[in-house]
């Protein structure tokens, strides 16, 4: 029986290119026990493999986590497998702002020691013990009050192009480097002050809430579905929308546009900008913001030295990066000391 993607990624996008069909972009998780997270995730595989679902999916014993692209055709069928599952019943989606039929190319369920990454080794932390989830009509008055502390719970890199105006935004890589600095910046305020936390759809402020109440913070509160349900409420309740700039994705598109304000400057000449590429020499495949302009110049390249790498033949660049591991310098957006104007 097939537990693996048969077409590469190049064939699949000629594929849907073919089919001519739209597709949905969807997110969604739920921390949850688990028994068995191999059994699950070949359940999953088998029956979303069937109705052409992609995407890039993380099992675990505390729960799942889901970015995946469906065929608007087969998205009923979707959502009556989700419901048939009980802890997955009526589960919220959320759906992409900006469609993209080649958001995802390939099939990717993948079980995984935990779905979102927080480096705790404590046995007495309860995952599903969350705190207070609010809307975008609570969330904006909540952020409006003297007594609140508002805290983005995502990378430098997405909050560089975007947040919420007045947010702490942590100059991290990963989420689990965020926790412990947040809670010692913020260990005076465990008492008195309302701490609220918004991520992309929800999953991390949702166990950065059960871990900030279970070191004592006694008023937490979560942005229910995270910036990506707030743009789409905002929007369709005609509330005022207090966030500023793009959304980080993390698939083909990158970032979704909340508002017009560009906040963010071309790491190479400063210009402003906001849009988030990798290096195009494969061995490099550095994110970092570049202009069009810089674009051209510097061929899609983060630095001179990998332009010289990216004019040579393939054949020649694929020797070259043999036998070497990348995957490490994807996110390290702004890291790179040959980026002029990092943050």
């Amino acid at each position: 029986m097939q537990l693996y993607n048969t077409l590469s990624a190049k064939e699949r996008e000629a594929l849907i290119e073919a089919a001519g069909k739209e597709r949905l972009t969807i997110s969604f998780y739920k921390y949850a026990h688990i028994g068995n997270p191999q059994i699950f995730r070949n359940h999953l595989f088998i029956h979303w493999n069937s109705l052409d679902v992609l995407g890039r999916i993380y099992v675990a014993h505390e729960g799942i986590n889901a970015q995946l692209s469906v065929p608007a055709d087969n998205f009923e069928l979707f959502k009556a497998h989700i419901d048939s599952i009980s802890f997955l019943e009526n589960v919220r989606f959320n759906i992409a702002i900006e469609q993209d039929n080649k958001s995802f190319l390939k099939l990717k369920v993948k079980v995984r020691h935990k779905i979102v990454a927080d480096g705790l080794n404590d046995k007495t932390f309860d995952v599903t013990n969350k705190g207070i989830h609010v809307g975008p009509e609570k969330f904006n008055e909540l952020i409006e009050d003297p007594d609140t502390i508002l805290v983005d719970m995502r990378n430098h890199y997405e909050s560089e192009i975007g947040h919420f105006k007045n947010a702490i935004t942590p100059d991290v890589d990963t989420f689990r480097d965020s926790l412990d600095i947040i809670e010692n910046d913020l260990a005076d305020y465990k008492e008195d002050k309302k701490l609220v936390m918004y991520c992309t759809g929800g999953i991390r402020c949702e166990k950065a809430s059960a871990y900030y109440k279970h070191k004592g913070f006694k008023q937490v509160y979560q942005l229910e579905g995270g910036i990506i349900d707030y743009a789409r409420q905002v929007t369709a309740k005609g509330l005022e929308n207090k966030f500023l700039g793009k959304n980080f994705v993390f698939d083909h598109r990158r970032g979704e546009r909340i508002s017009d304000e560009i906040i963010a400057q071309c790491h190479q000449c400063g210009a402003v900008c906001d849009a988030h590429v990798n290096c195009a020499n494969e061995a490099c495949h550095l994110l970092f913001i570049q202009c069009e302009s810089c674009a051209e110049k510097m061929n899609n390249c983060c630095s001179d030295a990998c332009k010289e790498i990216h004019a040579l033949p393939e054949e020649v660049q694929k020797k070259l990066r043999k036998g070497k591991e990348v995957s490490n310098k994807i996110f390290k957006k702004g890291r790179s000391e040959v980026l002029k104007f990092k943050k």
